[in-house]
């Protein structure tokens, strides 16, 4: 089957994460089963998402291909092209995930049936998650299914979009939440109450010092656009009426750290202002104070330039330089929690993602699949 086929079925697919992704990974799972591979599939507890783990050629060593199935909503964005339908155009694919990262699971799923006719020295493994838009929340099962077994691969290729450059890291990410707890008053007697919004802009005036301070100060890694570690207040949410004052507030803010940084060092500022921001509403207020919990994180990729991952890759690609990319992925797991050397590589480019008419070149996707067909033959010989 053309890998341009499989990319029609798997666009059909909504698989925004907030939906189930079941369907179209039954849909990879037959597919590779009329080819003759048998697929793992590692559900959720209701069943309705789930991981996909398929080897050829064994279980030991090789190289394994690793993507995800979910994509961002569409919600609110001005698309001129239907975004659950394959459209060509131009040279373009356009649809929602064709670069985030449909095209590199339909070349990959493509290429491990090609590599069932192949007779391998060295396995071909694919590796497909759910959940990775919401912070690489699917893949951890996926991990512990592998730190079982049933395969050890020697190397791992995540196929976000790089325009099929080698990328060798990303910022790890700690996505967090602060609650803070005021005391409601009539706001024409604000001040015998505590703005529960005040006490979130004041912590946010802590964060956005700290920004400026990693800004001017802190470690800088010159391979990414953004040279440092980042901090972000992406979501406020607090008040009834505008005659009230509020009791509550909540502040979601993110950390993006080089690997060279250690998230807990640059957020203990954080932390500090907020346990004295605790102790002056607790002076007026038992029950108020600001409490912070991290909901989601996951940490950088940092592969060495000089791993033979690196060489490998670049060696299928015609590559000689190497990136790090602005975005996570779950590279940085497989390298953390299984020791797996990983590298970033895959069609189309992060600039389209995640936009209405989203798009992959249909040139960026050949030679995909020319890197992967490079691949088989690598492994024919064995690595």
């Amino acid at each position: 089957m053309r890998t341009l086929e499989i990319l029609e079925r798997l666009i059909a697919f909504p698989t925004v994460s907030r939906d189930p992704n079941a369907p179209l990974m039954d849909y990879v799972a037959e597919t590779l089963r009329a080819g003759g591979i048998e697929p793992v599939l590692v559900p959720n507890a209701d069943g309705t998402k789930a991981n996909l783990f398929a080897s050829v050629g064994g279980p030991e060593g090789g190289v394994m291909l690793s993507g995800h199935t979910d994509v961002v909503p569409v919600d609110g964005q001005d698309w001129t092209r239907p975004p659950f339908e394959l459209t060509r155009g131009e040279g373009r694919l356009y649809g929602r995930g064709t670069a985030d990262m449909k095209g590199f699971v339909a070349s990959a799923v493509a290429a491990m049936l090609r590599a069932a006719k192949a007779d391998l020295a060295s396995p071909l493994h694919l590796a497909l998650s759910y959940d990775e838009e919401l912070g690489c929340l699917g893949v951890h099962s996926l991990i512990d299914l592998l730190a079982r077994g049933p395969a050890r691969p020697a190397m791992c290729i995540v196929g976000e979009p790089t325009e099929l450059r080698v990328a060798t890291g990303h910022k790890g990410k700690t996505g967090m939440r602060a609650t803070c707890r005021g005391a409601e008053a009539h706001s024409a007697l604000a001040p015998t109450g505590l703005n529960a919004l005040h006490l979130a802009s004041d912590l946010m005036s802590t964060i956005r010092a700290e920004q400026d301070r990693i800004a001017a100060e802190g470690t800088r890694d010159g391979d990414y656009d953004v040279p440092y570690s980042t901090l972000h207040v992406g979501k406020l949410n607090g008040g009834v009426a505008l005659n009230i004052v509020p009791n509550l507030a909540v502040m979601d803010f993110e950390l993006r750290n080089l690997a060279q940084d250690v998230p807990e060092a640059l957020l203990e500022p954080v932390h500090a202002a907020a346990g004295r921001l605790s102790a002056e509403a607790r002076a007026r207020f038992p029950d108020a104070g600001v409490e912070i919990e991290v909901f989601n994180t996951y940490p950088g990729l940092d592969t060495p330039g000089t791993a033979e991952v690196v060489r490998f890759v670049q060696s299928l690609t015609g590559a000689n330089g190497t990136i790090k990319v602005a975005f996570g992925t779950e590279g940085g797991l497989f390298s953390e929690k299984l020791g797996l050397p990983t590298v970033v590589c895959g069609p189309g480019s992060m600039a389209q993602g995640h936009k209405p008419d989203e798009f992959v070149t249909e040139e960026q996707m050949a030679r995909c699949d020319a890197m992967l067909d490079e691949l088989i033959l690598r492994l024919r010989a064995g690595l």
